[in-house]
């Protein structure tokens, strides 16, 4: 199977119809008239699934791959284009509703590109809002909203000729994309899937794992278990993969257990790629804006507001009692990514002050230190 690598996939034939009544329904003459908002909400009580702005995807499975781990197997509306652009390690940004409030979670595709059916897989987090409502409240049947695929971690075309898969815990999702994907290819190089957790018991995929192991000649698959086999080390992985410095890596897990692994790299001055994933925050340093207030103008729709302080601009928009788009709200997903026409801002990940014009800026992790316009 060949995946698309154009940065621009073909639309489905649902879009290229959606597109133009979406665009007809937004003329001022139109929207005085029908609000898209009120199509949208009468095309939802005809069903579920019918929308000319939004991806939707029905549970058509649920199943519980450890305690507390579960996929849910997904149906997705014709709006949804992944089926044609998707690339194994994506990921897409889940939308709900919960207790009358919008949340935004990011999920990676655990399933193959190219399936019929697609999967994420969550892992409950004690007190996590969206894990805990997912594992307690979602059903099959239900309706949910998601966004196109998106993000980096991707395997290249045309692949290396080896390939060590390494994950920890709940970081096998995306790493467990990439192995279908690579069976499915009919990849014929050589693979490593490293994988390390506490038990049997919460190795997640394990079922899937055996199965792919037994008809995928081209797999080594190792699994360690910290609960019997000790802590995982860099000297652990080299004992288990004696030719992990000549592997291309795809790695996925927990901060600290990736962090070891990074450091172990770049001690040995490993000329072989390593590409990793984290769904955690980079620390934010602290800003050196004055806080003094500053004007932030919206250009597309004339709104604006006086920042107070030196939080992001999305929090300072948030007090000023503006709606902007975001997801993440740690600089990962680029859904508050817009465009600053003008102004001087700073970067909390890399404390980088910029006053370029037209420049892409994340306004999660982007403070004012002048006044700004900014295309939303």
């Amino acid at each position: 199977m060949t995946v698309s690598n154009h940065p621009n996939p073909p639309r489905t034939w649902a879009e290229s119809l959606a597109a133009p009544l979406r665009t007809a329904l937004q003329h001022p003459w139109v929207e005085g008239i029908v609000r898209l908002g009120a199509v949208e909400d009468t095309l939802r009580a005809l069903h579920p699934m019918l929308s000319i702005t939004e991806a939707r995807a029905r549970v058509v499975r649920i199943v519980d791959e450890t305690a507390d781990t579960r996929t849910l197997v997904l149906q997705p509306n014709a709006l949804w284009q992944g089926r044609q652009s998707a690339k194994a390690g994506q990921f897409v940004r889940l939308r709900l509703e919960i207790e009358g409030r919008r949340v935004e979670r990011l999920y990676s595709l655990s399933s193959r590109p190219g399936a019929r059916l697609i999967a994420i897989t969550v892992k409950r987090q004690t007190g996590g809002l969206v894990s805990e409502f997912l594992h307690e409240q979602v059903k099959v049947g239900d309706v949910l909203t998601l966004s196109q695929p998106a993000g980096d971690f991707v395997l290249p075309d045309p692949l290396p000729g080896k390939i060590l898969l390494l994950s920890a815990g709940s970081g096998i999702t995306p790493v467990m994309a990439m192995l279908r994907d690579l069976q499915a290819r009919e990849y014929s190089g050589d693979v490593v899937f490293l994988h390390v957790c506490r038990n049997p018991q919460a190795l997640i995929f394990a079922k899937a794992l055996r199965a792919i192991e037994e008809t995928f000649a081209e797999l080594s698959l190792l699994v360690h278990f910290d609960d019997t086999d000790g802590p995982f080390t860099p000297e652990v992985l080299q004992y288990a993969v004696p030719d992990w410095d000549e592997r291309s890596t795809w790695m996925c897990g927990p901060a600290g257990f990736m962090d070891v692994i990074h450091c172990q790299w770049h001690a040995s001055a490993i000329s072989a790629p390593l590409h990793s994933e984290r769904f955690v925050a980079i620390p934010m340093l602290p800003t050196t804006a004055p806080g003094t207030p500053v004007t932030v103008l919206l250009a597309t729709s004339g709104k604006h507001f006086v920042t107070q302080g030196v939080d992001a601009l999305l929090v300072q928009a948030e007090k000023a009692g503006l709606t902007l788009k975001h997801g993440c709200r740690i600089g990962i997903c680029r859904s508050c990514q817009c465009t600053k026409k003008s102004g001087k801002v700073e970067n909390l990940q890399t404390g980088e002050i910029s006053d370029t014009p037209n420049e892409a800026i994340r306004l999660c992790i982007s403070v004012a230190r002048s006044d700004l316009s900014l295309d939303l």
